[in-house]
């Protein structure tokens, strides 16, 4: 399981540790808003289209060569930069980094189950989540202290020999997965079980995590400084978010599987902790910044390990890798439109009410898991 746990890391720690050190690199590539905007939405582009299809691939060819394709894609795109370090070898790095986690990841999300039986599924995706976590905490921070070193092209190299160690690692450790017979499935078929309740409920929870989570990196630095604290204040509330949801969720899962919860009243209980974490957001001063992170992620870290297991238990074998996809694109939805949404509402009023429109909708999201995702305590 290391391998898929450090595949996990691979795309958090490529996503943010970039993200986070291009508008503030030194190489020179950066001259405009714009053109980071894009080289930002390119990785997020790229896995919002790409997911669904890698995933559905992972079914049909076995999720093993898809992981090992896409992690050796990521040690390559990454190199790329290294070797050449001009701007169109940048656009294409991140253009190729972002189609490559689109294979890798949901292949490993697939792995975690198949390699799994039931009663184990809860820990192991709260050891994934709590690895990806991590990456989405030392990115920032070890990026730049890598781009502060020697700019943008060591921290891609760093990231291309990421790639190629992981993949090498997988390669020895991943046992071969062959796939399971399928059914012949139809679009009509396909569009059914998306739009089924046991797939809608777990996925809408995951995109009300994520969204909470992006808002909470995005805008509590925003609301802290509106309150007069300095960058150290709103820059260890972010990593508080970040390490709280990275401790939860492996206890969440050791809880499920141990039948001390359901996957329904755990991620229920996730959404309305989620919603209070945006609520404590609204009070002033650092007290209101420290309470949300902790909440938030707190919330955020029970839900995520909870719902793939739901879907897990939810999924025929053979159509593993198309779910994990097509709910990793959920995931991606969250993370674009809750910044959107507060963003919007703050437009017109103000932060707090931004806050309040999403904590809202996230609670009334629990309304709708509960009521069947809780029928069994792993569906």
């Amino acid at each position: 399981m290391w391998p898929l746990y450090a595949a996990g890391f691979t795309t958090a720690f490529g996503a943010h540790g970039i993200a986070a050190n291009l508008g503030a690199s030194s190489a020179g590539h950066i001259r405009s808003l714009l053109v980071l905007g894009g080289l930002l939405a390119l990785y997020d582009g790229a896995e919002v289209l790409l997911k669904p299809v890698f995933g559905t691939l992972a079914d049909r060819i076995g999720a093993r060569p898809v992981l090992l394709g896409g992690l050796v894609a990521f040690a390559v795109a990454s190199a790329c930069f290294v070797l050449a370090d001009n701007m169109a070898l940048l656009w294409l790095a991140r253009l190729g980094q972002g189609a490559a986690a689109s294979a890798f990841s949901p292949a490993a999300s697939a792995l975690v189950a198949r390699l799994n039986p039931q009663a184990k599924r809860g820990r192991a995706f709260g050891s994934y989540g709590f690895y990806k976590s991590i990456g989405y905490t030392a990115g920032p921070l070890l990026g730049g202290a890598l781009v502060a070193l020697g700019g943008l092209r060591l921290l891609f190299a760093v990231l291309a020999v990421l790639g190629a160690a992981v993949a090498g690692w997988a390669a020895v450790a991943v046992p071969t997965v062959a796939p399971l017979p399928r059914a012949r499935q139809t679009v009509l078929d396909l569009a059914r079980r998306l739009t089924d309740g046991d797939f809608l409920r777990p996925t809408t929870a995951l995109a009300a995590a994520t969204a909470a989570l992006s808002v909470g990196v995005g805008f509590l630095p925003v609301s802290g400084a509106a309150a007069g604290l300095g960058p150290v204040a709103t820059g260890a509330a972010v990593s508080l978010l970040a390490a709280s949801a990275a401790v939860v969720q492996p206890r969440a899962g050791r809880a499920l599987d141990a039948g001390r919860i359901t996957s329904g009243s755990g991620i229920t209980a996730g959404l309305l902790i989620t919603a209070a974490g945006l609520a404590l957001a609204m009070l002033p001063g650092i007290l209101g910044l420290l309470l949300a992170a902790v909440t938030i992620g707190a919330g955020t870290g029970i839900i995520t390990p909870l719902a793939f297991a739901a879907l897990a238990a939810a999924t025929p074998e053979e159509r593993l890798g198309q779910t994990m996809g097509a709910a990793e694109l959920g995931r991606e939805l969250g993370d674009a439109g809750g910044p959107l949404l507060v963003a919007g509402v703050a437009t017109v009023t103000t932060l707090t009410g931004g806050f309040a429109v999403l904590a809202a909708l996230t609670a009334g999201a629990s309304a709708a898991v509960v009521r069947r995702t809780g029928r069994s305590t792993r569906t």
